[in-house]
């Protein structure tokens, strides 16, 4: 019999092992998804907050005679402080953990 060989009474011992290695294998995967979800979801309701800022930035009316460069520091600055404020933006990788 060479290393690799197992007997007939230790192939059940065997096969028990294996599942308990699934089993985890399995739940761990569980537990990436269930985080994976909750940081899509996330990044879905950012992007919602951008389209809704977007869309209420372009309905303003342009204010006659403003300085347009001055305007475009205020929102690029506003911008700036919406991407800061989110989660997923201040955490490396995009929010993602190490796991």
């Amino acid at each position: 019999m060479t290393g690799g060989e197992l007997t007939l009474g230790a192939v059940p011992a065997r096969l028990e092992e294996r599942e308990r290695e699934i089993t985890a294998q399995a739940e761990t995967m569980r537990e990436q998804i269930t985080r994976l979800t909750a940081q899509l979801d996330e990044l879905g309701r950012a992007a919602e907050d951008v389209r809704i800022t977007r869309k209420t930035l372009l309905g303003l009316p342009d204010p006659a005679g403003a300085d347009k460069s001055s305007g475009q520091v205020t929102v690029l600055i506003a911008g700036l402080r919406l991407c800061r404020s989110s989660p997923s933006m201040s955490s490396p990788a995009g929010g993602m953990k190490a796991s």
